[in-house]
């Protein structure tokens, strides 16, 4: 049998490091993971080993060898996708000085009002340098603490000794090239989140000389800038032993998940939109231009295709919501589960969710959930928010509060859409869905309802960053253009908005009040 070529596509998120071989049509022939923990820590730290990442990678590459040894024997190219916003500081040497910083780790936000606090300010962010920051880069540091601007200055402040020794501050993707290579380089899109490059041209992305004098970081700690389909070498010897692979192997730069993911979706057009449901969800679409909508936080950033911009409207929890209600309320030997006849080995999670969900009417019998288990980045960017349960009464059972978080994240999801039908200047009639929490059936119909569009279901959404890795590494190895995936994309179920459509206008009526109303007691409990 004679193997297409196949790229090795690397798949890390924040739950764990998968592999998979991916041909230059988009099939995926095989997948392996691993899980890696992530460590919460107080006052609102989040960080990971980068060594676990390296060795999960490293165990993953060798299960797809026991069982694909003539696809793995096939790779001619790596390229990956990575969880976003990460901070690693390196040493001279590219050895990690601490754990990495995560997307979710808030401790830098008091760091990164000391450094551009001024009068007049928002969130304690002077006024005049967030208009530099729009005008140059179209966003802005997060006033959560949640991005490498604020990562950078923690370590700064708080590890002098770390800073010190710090050759350079790397973003997640940008350690895995520098393993997989021995080059220290950043993407378009991972450095993005720095704040300090000028995005003013989609197709010269480069370093602000005032942003990076202004960003309290040395600017020799930052890396340089490539494009996310360039070819930034061949495995490294140390990386060639550690996956088992030869030498000859090309590595491409790769892309960060939502990059990624517009990528894997196959919504590389203009305007074509996708919903990604993970730990995290956004809803994103490619656009010709750069904009900014800084009301609701959404913004067009550079991305994979070198002509364009992503649009991208971050829910900072989506899919986490059902792992919270997996682990912390329902397990697979819970008789909820088993009255939906689903063991470990007749199918997952999703599988028991889609038997007990269409059990309870739309409303969830008037159960309301707010999804804020971490705070919410768009359409409001307020780290004190939390997830709640409203108006829970003795008749409420669980099967009410399953069918409410699944509600709930599409009522969130339908309050950003709104900002995000503004920002494309015209309503979004159809929206691909993908991601690992995509497999549930009866979210996909939820969300059809709620948000009053069509949906169509990526046929394999658990690969769509991987097939968006694997894509964008045969374009850069030039086995593909961009303009073809289109025609290589596959949807496997088409949902339209059904008859509960009218009664979740209704809902969603209560739903946008809850913010109003509940923001400041979060505040107050929370700030």
């Amino acid at each position: 049998m004679t193997v297409a070529p196949q790229i090795l596509a690397v798949d890390l998120g924040t739950s764990g490091m998968k592999a998979a071989l991916v041909a230059a049509d988009g099939t995926v022939t095989g997948w392996a993971e691993r899980p890696v923990a992530l460590h919460l820590l107080p006052g609102g730290g989040a960080e990971q080993d980068p060594v676990a990442w390296w060795d999960a990678l490293a165990e993953a590459v060798a299960e797809l060898g026991r069982d694909f040894p003539e696809h793995v024997r096939a790779v001619t190219t790596i390229c990956s996708s990575t969880q976003g916003e990460g901070t690693i500081a390196v040493d001279a040497r590219g050895e990690p000085l601490t754990r990495c910083i995560s997307w979710l780790d808030m401790r830098g936000a008091a760091h990164l009002r000391k450094q551009f606090g001024g009068f007049p300010s928002y969130g304690g962010i002077s006024v005049l340098k967030i208009a530099r920051w729009l005008r140059l880069t179209g966003g802005m540091p997060s006033v959560t603490g949640k991005d490498p601007a604020a990562h950078m200055l923690f370590v700064r402040d708080e590890m002098p000794a770390v800073y010190a020794e710090t050759k350079t501050f790397l973003n997640v993707l940008d350690w895995i090239n520098l393993k997989l290579t021995g080059r220290t380089v950043a993407t378009v899109d991972s450095i993005l989140t720095s704040w300090v490059t000028d995005n003013r041209r989609a197709t010269g992305i480069r370093y602000a000389p005032s942003l990076v004098a202004a960003s309290g970081i040395d600017a020799d700690k930052f890396p340089p800038i490539v494009r996310c389909t360039e070819v930034i070498g061949t495995l490294a010897p140390s990386a060639a032993d550690h996956l088992g692979l030869p030498t000859s192997v090309r590595v491409v730069a790769g892309a960060i998940d939502n990059t990624a993911a517009a990528i894997g979706a196959g919504t590389v057009r203009d305007n074509e939109a996708h919903l990604y449901l993970g730990t995290s969800s956004w809803i994103a679409a490619h656009v010709p231009a750069k904009k900014t909508d800084v009301g609701s936080g959404i913004a067009s950033i550079p991305c994979a295709l070198p002509d364009r911009y992503l649009m991208t409207a971050l829910q900072a929890t989506a899919g986490a919501n059902l792992t919270w209600l997996r682990d912390k309320i329902v397990e697979f030997d819970d008789p909820l589960v088993s009255a939906g006849h689903v063991s470990r080995d007749e199918g997952t999670i999703f599988d028991a969710f889609d038997k007990i969900i269409p059990s309870v009417p739309a409303g969830a019998d008037g159960v309301l959930y707010m999804p804020w288990l971490y705070g919410e980045r768009a359409p409001v960017d307020d780290p004190n928010l939390r997830a709640g349960f409203l108006n829970i009464s003795l008749e409420t059972s669980r099967s009410d509060l399953l069918r409410a978080v699944f509600e709930g994240v599409a009522l969130n999801t339908r309050w950003m859409a709104r900002s995000v039908d503004r920002f494309l200047g015209a309503p979004m009639t159809s929206l691909v869905i993908t991601g690992g929490a995509a497999r549930s059936n009866s979210w996909c119909q939820i969300f059809a309802d709620v948000l009053g569009i069509e949906i169509r279901k990526d046929a394999n959404p658990t690969a769509v960053n991987a097939r968006g890795a694997g894509w964008i590494g045969a374009v850069g190895a030039g086995m593909i253009a961009f303009s073809d995936i289109p025609d290589l994309a596959r949807n496997d179920n088409v949902f339209t908005p059904g008859p509960d459509q009218a009664a979740y206008d209704d809902i969603y009526d209560t739903y946008t009040c809850l913010h109003k109303q509940l923001a400041p007691v979060y505040k107050k409990l929370n700030g």
